[in-house]
């Protein structure tokens, strides 16, 4: 008996010391399986190949969605329509400021009586707003009932009739949420800038903001001012610090637009205390939301190109006017990024006027990009980490598309994925459908396709990534040998 239970006993060793030495083979055999090996010699192993890209940054202009330098473009509705001039939308320009000169409906301007706009009024500013979107440009809308945007003070029409007209404005808007990178809600005073004039108050400016946004539902609206803000919140400037605006709050979506842009230390009236409300404006606002305007004042030190770059960052600079002022512009054509402004090597001798074009809102860079996948190819997981060196954030969710190409440069296969919302580690976990081959992976960023054409597409600013055909970014290689 002593002999049988030796023998078990033995038996049980042997089993269990089996079963540590296999337990180690794969724990350490995995573990020192060299990176590049295509394919595991067998069973279901993941192998994870860091893809090779180029993770450097190209300092030329990349056009984007929703961002940059911007041309203004006057347009006047009347009874019978909308006239503008097209020539100013050329391919130089990605973004434009529509100035909407609505007076003809206000009993200011045309002395017979407030009216709503017509139909043909309507249909004109639809067709505005096709014609931006079939050449994939787009727009930050701004009405006012100042004619020709002249200068002209109270020609506003009553508040019924504003309340009127943006519900009507706003049907037509709600079809280009894609096109429209925002609304300026404007309406009040020269310029719609939304001061002199008597109802410039908050009484009527509250309403304006609250009927915009009852009348839209991914659209943001943008104000003058942070008073502006405030009012609308029910909170004072004293309230702000630590004050926090939910996304379950309807003013979740309200910004702000400066057309005194570092004019003054308060932007010519724009602030009260600049510094506490830069700091609140970008942690609770121009953190998802556009935010630019116009650079005034040429004799301001605080535009000059040492000074300015900290605020454009903490304040998320979207946007700004290339016409306005020209002084400015000139100026910062004609000076340079160098060690005083900053440590970005990669744009020391470059103007500041270029530095500033290529920071203007989101700008991501891909720096790591990792592919997963089984012996199977059935399935791929996909890790992207990316940077965002520009001064703003992405405001806009882009849909999002996998593009497997063949050795011909051929689509091979699609696959829809989720949404991209500006996060800088991103995961994809796609199934393989492809025949045995080479194929390079893209990914498209975009905001919408009509037919076969994707427009609004997101360009990620490493060298060499742009895919024109694909309308996508280059992330990777996969060898597919089942």
């Amino acid at each position: 008996m002593k002999n049988v239970i030796s023998i078990k006993k033995a038996a049980a060793f042997f089993l269990a010391m089996i079963t540590v030495c296999i337990a180690a083979v794969c724990l350490f055999g995995c573990a020192e399986k060299p990176e590049g090996e295509n394919f595991p010699p067998q069973g279901t192993l993941t192998q994870s190949l860091k893809q090779d890209i180029d993770c450097t940054e190209n300092t030329d202009m990349t056009s984007n969605p929703d961002l940059g330098f911007y041309r203004p473009i006057y347009v006047k509705i009347s009874d019978s329509g909308v006239s503008y001039n097209k020539n100013v939308v050329t391919d130089a320009t990605r973004l434009y400021h529509l100035r909407i000169d609505i007076s003809a409906f206000s009993e200011a301007v045309n002395g017979s009586g407030d009216k709503p706009l017509t139909d043909r009024a309507l249909g004109g500013l639809s067709e505005l707003l096709s014609f931006l979107k079939q050449n994939d440009k787009n727009a930050i809308v701004r009405f006012a009932y100042d004619p020709s945007f002249s200068g002209r003070e109270n020609t506003e029409p009553s508040l019924a009739t504003i309340k009127t007209h943006i519900e009507q404005v706003c049907s037509v808007l709600n079809n280009f949420e894609t096109t429209v990178t925002a609304i300026e809600a404007g309406l009040i005073g020269p310029w719609g800038e939304m001061h002199t004039s008597t109802i410039a108050t908050a009484e009527h400016i509250s309403p304006i903001i609250d009927t915009f946004l009852k009348n839209t539902s991914n659209l943001h609206i943008l104000v003058r001012t942070p008073k502006m803000l405030y009012d609308f919140l029910d909170i004072t400037l004293k309230d702000i610090d630590g004050y926090k605006i939910e996304k379950t709050n309807k003013a979740y979506r309200v910004g702000i637009y400066n057309d005194g842009f570092m004019g003054s230390d308060s932007d010519l009236g724009t602030y009260t205390d600049r510094k506490k409300e830069v700091a609140f404006l970008g942690s609770q606002v121009t953190d998802h939301l556009p935010y630019g305007g116009e650079a005034v004042a040429p004799e301001s030190k605080l535009h000059d190109i040492e000074n300015c770059l900290p605020e454009m960052s903490e304040i998320h600079l979207n946007y700004l006017n290339v016409e306005w002022n020209s002084a400015i512009i000139n100026k910062w054509k004609n000076t340079y990024y160098s060690s005083a402004c900053g440590s970005d090597e990669n744009y020391y001798g470059k103007t500041a006027f270029s530095y500033i074009e290529n920071h203007l809102g989101y700008r991501f860079l891909l720096d790591e990009s990792v592919f997963s996948f089984t012996e199977k190819f059935d399935r791929l997981d996909i890790k992207l980490s990316l940077k965002n060196v520009g001064f703003g954030n992405l405001t806009k969710p882009k849909l999002a598309q996998i593009v497997f190409t063949d050795e011909n440069g051929e689509p091979a296969d699609i696959v829809q994925v989720e949404d991209f919302t500006g996060e800088l580690s991103t995961s994809y976990s796609v199934g393989l459908n492809l025949q045995n081959g080479k194929y390079r992976v893209f990914l498209c960023l975009y905001g919408e396709q009509i037919g076969n054409k994707k427009l609004y597409c997101l360009r990620l600013a490493n060298n060499g990534i742009w895919n024109d055909s694909i309308c996508g970014n280059a992330i990777g290689e996969i060898t597919v040998q089942k």
